[in-house]
């Protein structure tokens, strides 16, 4: 097996053959993505791998820098502004402030254009009668301006068509005949949902990412048969499991978010293996910081997310939290003098400036080289060598009356500090103690940084799993291949509704059947979102029985949501009556997964001893004017075995990443190589 994950700086892969885990990384190219995909699967070797599993970032880089394909945007007559509008809701730090704008509204930086967003004449109501005819003269009028415009694709969102396609269906022929073979989704397959906003945003994601994914897909497809890949192509989506790639190209809106959620599945799976189910998962790679939580072994999953503040998507996701903190956050001065780390990032280019790449200020990953965590030879896996006096001309040409010393001591610090509260944050923000959790540090840059945060966060533990660099690759060869499909339709959870909820079920099992095809290795998962009468939000992933829905069924589900309700938020109102609103199944398909091989102890005639002696600076006292030496030994993680102590100050290194242990720490191996960190 064999799976890549393409990120913002670096793309990794990795490979598991005859019980051996396999690992590159190569440097993303954002002009031609598949090129790196293509080159670190030639150099680990493709060929008899029987599944290629990929997760990127490229769709959502696209979105976040705003490279996007000209496209259309069809809604009914008189909400052609609700890509603007969104759900009007700011960010609490945002309330007070009168010059805050929408990142993707009209005043900004908007998806798609005001003059290529076009009002049709028609209306469904609520219950998906026709209130007003489809217009097709007029309808043919708006896509003649949308040609004259030469847009590649085309959203189409009309208002109630989750319960009645027929409008949306005759557009999209419209389209065709009036625009040609242009990609065209619309919301009533992509999202055949309640809440009209996010179904228009989800639609507009889907399209973008069909122009965005399509081409790329075929080039990568092509390119691996060029290196003798015969086996399944997978694509994973924003709760990192997996899809044909076919499949995956017909709604692509669901895999643009999923190279940090893989690493939210790769902690679950180890953390089962060693035993820890409750952990603070920690993402930390070049551009961003991504945070998640995972209690009783299992990912918290949302059925929506954010790519930008209230830009919602309609996908069953991992809940992650991203902040602007990672080896490519640059150190800057603030309006007051003080030291500013991030949430800017150097990125892959030009880079921090140790790259020699063209970059001139400093990074975290340039305060990390200072101070000597990182060696400057064989940086990421012998990609590139580190060029120190570059990190340092770059924190003297800082604005500062600060001395060198101070500068690269303070950008740690804070670096540091910024993932301690965003850690911090998550565990708050989703009700946990993080005194009770395991803080799995993992991605290029996080176990260089996260152990120092133990003091901060005050968690249980920091733990650095095998190959730390590539983790959130490892996570999807431990993922699963599931099929989802949901529909809204709201139904009083009573007696007389069981039929009608039945016949909702039945027609989504029939559709998952004729997507997952023959295999009997399957496993079908039912699931509603539904909320008590009168609410206007919802309580997610109600359980719901197999079989038919019968009146006794639907006391179960009734039930169900109490219970769900109750343990969300503390409170149960039996006497109120409850409506569904999503209903949900997910069909899970057996896969098979990686296996961690076990670290052998150490015998009696092998000593522990270190590769070399190193001085770290300025993480000592500074304020006499020295330079805060340090002397720690060095580790080839390669050469430790469990059961082995080390005492820090200490580093451990392994070419894609690497570890330190602070002062008044110790890391322990575990079982599988995996390193606990804990204070002495």
């Amino acid at each position: 097996m064999i799976a890549v994950d393409v990120g913002g700086t670096f793309t990794d892969v990795v490979a598991w053959r005859d019980g051996k885990i396999l690992t590159t990384k190569v440097s993303t190219d954002y002009t031609e993505v598949a090129g790196p995909v293509l080159k670190g699967a030639q150099l680990l070797g493709v060929e008899g791998s029987d599944v290629f599993n990929h997760a990127s970032t490229h769709g959502l880089n696209a979105v976040i820098t705003r490279k996007l394909p000209k496209i259309g945007f069809l809604t009914t007559e008189g909400h052609r502004d609700i890509l603007d509008m969104g759900r009007v809701w700011r960010p609490a730090e945002a309330i007070l402030d009168p010059h805050w704008r929408r990142s993707f509204g009209d005043a900004s930086r908007p998806i798609v254009d005001r003059y290529l967003r076009r009002g049709i004449r028609e209306r469904l109501t609520a219950d998906g009668s026709v209130l007003f005819e489809l217009d097709e003269e007029q309808a043919r009028a708006e896509l003649e301006v949308l040609r004259r415009c030469d847009v590649t694709g085309v959203a189409i969102c009309l208002i109630n068509a989750y319960v009645n396609p027929a409008h949306e269906i005759r557009l999209r022929e419209l389209v065709s005949e009036v625009l040609g073979d242009v990609p065209c989704s619309i919301s009533s397959e992509v999202s055949p949902l309640a809440k009209e906003y996010a179904r228009a945003s989800t639609t507009v994601i889907d399209t973008l990412m069909k122009i965005i994914y399509t081409k790329y897909s075929a080039s990568l497809g092509e390119g691996l048969t060029e290196l003798g890949f015969t086996g399944q192509l997978n694509f994973a989506d924003c709760a990192a499991t997996l899809v044909p790639a076919s499949r995956a190209m017909d709604l692509p809106f669901r895999i643009v978010f999923s190279g940090p959620a893989a690493g939210t599945v790769a902690c679950a799976h180890f953390g089962d293996l060693i035993g820890e189910n409750d952990l603070l998962c920690a993402d930390v790679g070049g551009t961003s910081c991504d945070i998640s939580v995972v209690t009783g072994g299992a990912p918290f999953v949302n059925t929506s997310f954010e790519l930008e503040h209230d830009l919602v998507v309609n996908a069953l996701a991992n809940d992650i939290s991203s902040i602007g903190a990672g080896g490519g956050s640059i150190v800057a001065i603030g309006q007051s003098g003080e030291i500013l780390v991030g949430p800017d990032s150097a990125r892959a280019q030009p880079g921090p400036a140790c790259y020699g790449r063209g970059g001139t200020v400093p990074t975290t990953t340039d305060t990390c080289l200072m101070i000597g965590i990182i060696k400057p030879e064989g940086f990421a896996g012998g990609e590139l060598d580190l060029d120190i006096a570059a990190s340092e001309r770059a924190f003297e040409g800082l604005d500062t009356d600060f001395s060198l010393a101070q500068r690269v001591r303070y950008a740690y610090e804070m670096a540091v500090n910024n993932m301690a509260e965003g850690v911090f944050n998550v565990a708050i923000k989703n009700g946990v103690d993080p005194r009770d959790y395991s803080l799995v540090a993992f991605g290029a840059a996080g176990p260089m940084l996260l152990p120092a945060v133990l003091d901060t966060v005050h968690c249980k533990q920091v733990i650095v799993p095998p190959n730390p660099g590539l983790f959130s690759a490892i996570g999807l060869l431990a993922a699963e291949q599931v099929f989802t499909v949901n529909r809204s339709a709201y139904l009083l959870l009573s007696p007389d509704k069981a039929s009608s909820i039945d016949a909702v079920f039945a027609e989504m099992e029939a559709q998952l059947r004729e997507q997952v095809g023959d295999t009997t290795a399957v496993t079908f998962l039912r699931s509603m979102d539904a909320h008590l009468v009168g609410q206007s939000w919802d309580t997610p992933f109600v359980p719901v029985p197999d079989g038919v829905i019968d009146a006794d069924a639907v006391a179960t589900m009734v039930t169900s949501f109490h219970d769900t309700y109750e343990s969300r938020s503390g409170n149960r109102f039996e006497a109120m009556p409850v409506e569904g609103v999503t209903f949900r199944i997910r069909a899970v398909v057996e896969t098979s997964k990686i296996e961690f091989p076990r670290v052998p102890v150490r015998g009696a005639d092998e000593p522990l001893l270190p590769v070399r002696t190193t001085t770290l600076r300025f993480l000592g006292d500074i304020d006499g004017g020295g330079d805060g030496a340090q002397e720690a030994h060095v580790y080839a993680r390669s050469t430790l075995r469990a059961g082995d102590v080390l005492s820090g100050p200490t580093i451990i290194d392994e070419g894609l990443s690497t570890t330190h242990v602070g002062a008044g720490q110790q890391a322990t191996v575990g079982e599988y190589g995996e390193l606990i960190i804990r204070r002495k």
